[in-house]
């Protein structure tokens, strides 16, 4: 997961998992893109930082990855 860092190096918003790939997938419900359901993508602009980070692991655990960080393409 890639946080964005201000010049006094505070930690900015959890970076979204979007790759501008924005299909749902009817049989998994989830978006092709990014793995999320649209419930997670609906929220994700006004979930805290922790509810992000949550969600980030649930994408993570879908992908097959133990980690939130791996491998995500992560965009702002």
């Amino acid at each position: 997961m890639i946080l964005g860092r201000k010049h006094d190096d505070v930690a900015m918003d959890v970076a979204s998992p979007c790759v501008d790939v924005c299909r749902m997938d009817q049989v998994n419900e989830l978006c092709t893109g990014c793995h999320r359901t649209l419930d997670e993508i609906v929220r994700w602009s006004n979930a805290s930082d922790d509810e992000k980070r949550a969600i980030l692991a649930a994408v993570a655990q879908r992908r097959g990855h133990p980690e939130p960080d791996a491998e995500l393409n992560c965009k702002g």
